[in-house]
């Protein structure tokens, strides 16, 4: 039988049983750990400053849906146990989506090397350690790197994300939520960032005051505000980041041929320097994920784990109405059988109503150099349940590879604390070169369907005069353009700005709620707004 139907974690020895010289508190730890059912090994048990690899410490594969926190110092080991964690779900058949900010989690995908480390690791953890490359598909927001684009539509990514995006305050986010409305409405549809800057032109302009004005409570000196912003958002660069295809994330909750789960690696090296909209970015897969799946409540295994790293900037600087989403999403996501973990520095980088719903937690060192790190430091205690060792003391001097760890048990109920010594990943720790990646990006499955980007006919053409169907088409084209670059994209011509625009054509002849009426009908009365103001077209 396999690992995954025998319940014994990949790459760990068998358990030798709990020497009996062990004294009462370290046994009363390792008896917390004694879970019946599959378990994922994280390592063994730190007591006294002297690893027991006879004491496993191991987290239940039923209770991965109830959400966790990995935290610690830069440098503290916490990648390396994001690919540990990653590894042994994968194994049990239970996909997995990583964010790889730093560059350096492309590897799982590889077999790790043995070296003199690794096998000193295992010796003292009591680990079977085998290289093992794991199933992985590569993913880039927008293709800003090595990766199959991961693209979002406005209209889907919603107001809510968007506003934080474009860092507006709560005035303009309550306005920008409805400038989305009124394009709902109106069958406007907003596919990429020109799109929205059309429809808020168009609202701005003298032919759309009156309709900007029965909006309710957009005042045109807002409405301009949110303009700029989205003007200067995508000079910036942002544009590819929005558009056709649309990422399906259904896509993160595949398996191999083979039943391991797939590993959803999205790269973010490349706009690491813009935290704010790529952190975003991550909770819109979420709240995709939470609009599309079914309830499936509490399962003997997730349907998949979610990694969110660089935490912290999810909620810096956040409106009260993003931080409300986040919370609802966590709490409520569970229920649909996908994990989420939350990857910063200390627990008090995440608000104490998301902090309270997570109940796996693997706390790397801290360091305690100034007077704040000393008050990050006794909080950081604080979120702890009570233990048998000297916490404060104990998180100044772990080393790298080391945690403090408790868990939810298969009752529900939290693990005693326990010092661990985390195993050795088994796939290559770092990244795989260049060639390599971008031979595996290329024969996805998914790169022919997402590579190449789309402009179809949206708000842009409807509020411009430029919709296909006005202008001919080059023959054997299909419906749907290729997407321009940016330095492609041209203004219309002097003969075309002469022509009477979609909205002159209609709001003169009078007839343009009854067309908006007929288009919403369409293709968008049937938009439903959930989480984050986030939305999927009905189909």
């Amino acid at each position: 039988m396999s690992d995954r139907e025998t319940g014994s974690p990949a790459g760990a020895a068998e358990p030798s049983g709990t020497p009996p010289a062990l004294p009462p508190p370290a046994l009363e730890i390792a008896s917390g750990y004694a879970f019946g059912g599959p378990a994922l090994d994280l390592g063994a048990l730190l007591w006294d400053g002297v690893c027991l690899p006879g004491t496993r410490v191991r987290v239940p594969l039923s209770v991965l849906n109830r959400h966790g926190l990995v935290a610690g110092a830069t440098g503290t080991g916490k990648t390396k146990t994001l690919q540990l964690l990653a590894e042994q779900l994968s194994a049990r058949g239970v996909p997995v989506f990583l964010a790889d900010v730093k560059g350096d989690l492309s590897g799982i995908s590889a077999p790790g090397e043995e070296d003199d480390r690794v096998r000193a690791r295992a010796a003292e953890t009591g680990q079977i350690w085998t290289a093992t490359g794991f199933p992985a598909e590569f993913l880039a927001l927008g293709g800003t790197g090595p990766g199959v684009p991961v693209r979002a539509t406005v209209t889907s990514f919603g107001p809510v994300l968007l506003a934080k995006v474009l860092q507006l305050n709560r005035t303009q986010e309550e306005s920008l939520a409805l400038i989305f409305h009124y394009a709902d409405t109106k069958g406007l549809e907003l596919i990429d960032l020109k799109d929205l800057r059309a429809v808020v032109t168009f609202l701005t302009s003298d032919e759309g005051k009156a309709e900007l004005k029965d909006i309710g409570g957009v005042s045109a000196a807002t409405a301009g505000v949110i303009l700029r912003a989205l003007t200067t958002f995508e000079a910036q660069g942002a544009g590819g980041f929005f558009g056709e295809p649309e990422f399906d994330t259904g896509q993160l909750l595949r398996t191999a041929p083979d039943g391991r789960g797939m590993v959803s690696v999205l790269g973010l090296a490349a706009v690491q320097d813009r935290p704010r909209l790529f952190s975003t970015f991550l909770m819109w897969l979420l709240a995709d994920l939470f609009h599309d799946l079914p309830e499936v409540g509490d399962t003997d295994r997730p349907k998949l784990v979610f990694f969110l790293d660089e935490a912290h900037l999810l909620f810096h600087d956040a409106s009260a109405a993003f931080l409300e989403s986040i919370t609802r999403t966590v709490r409520l996501i569970r229920s649909k059988g996908v994990g989420v973990f939350f990857v910063t520095q200390t627990p008090k980088d995440v608000p104490a109503d998301v902090l309270a719903q997570l109940g796996n937690r693997v706390q790397h060192a801290l360091r305690a150099f100034t007077p704040d790190d000393r008050t990050a430091l006794t909080a950081t205690v604080r979120t702890f349940p009570d233990s048998a060792y000297d916490l404060e003391e104990l998180l100044t001097g772990l080393g790298t590879g080391e945690a403090v760890v408790t868990v939810l048990d298969e009752r529900g109920a939290p693990t005693p604390v326990a010092a661990t010594r985390l195993h050795a990943p088994e796939s290559l720790m770092g990244p795989v070169d260049a060639a390599a990646l971008e031979r595996a990006v290329t024969s996805s499955p998914l790169f022919g369907r997402y590579a190449r980007a789309v402009d179809r006919e949206s708000a842009y053409e409807k509020l411009t005069g430029t919709a296909e169907e006005e202008a001919p088409r080059a023959p054997g084209r299909a419906p749907g353009r290729e997407r321009p670059s940016a330095g492609e994209r041209e203004r219309p011509s002097a003969g075309e700005r002469e022509r009477p625009s979609v909205v002159e054509q209609v709001v003169d002849s009078g007839v343009f709620r009854s067309l908006a009426r007929s288009l919403g009908t369409q293709i968008g009365r049937e938009i439903t707004r959930s989480l984050f103001g986030t939305a999927r077209r009905r189909r």
